[in-house]
């Protein structure tokens, strides 16, 4: 379980960095579209990122079951 945890954990901080970077890239988007660019692009790596870890929770989740 401590596994399952530790993947629980860093998708936990992964999303609040997440949300972050697409609140950035909202309040930068009407003032420098090149900084709303780069959060964006950092917010979508972040997603796949995530995406990898729900994967891999998922995996951990069942075979502890």
């Amino acid at each position: 379980m401590n596994r399952i945890d530790d993947i629980k954990d860093k998708q936990t901080k992964l999303n609040k960095k997440y949300k972050q970077l697409v609140e950035q890239a909202y309040n930068f988007r009407q003032t420098d579209s090149a900084l709303s660019d780069i959060s964006e692009y950092n917010a979508i790596k972040l997603l796949n990122k995530l995406n990898r870890l729900k994967y891999l929770y998922r995996e951990q989740y069942q075979s502890a079951i």
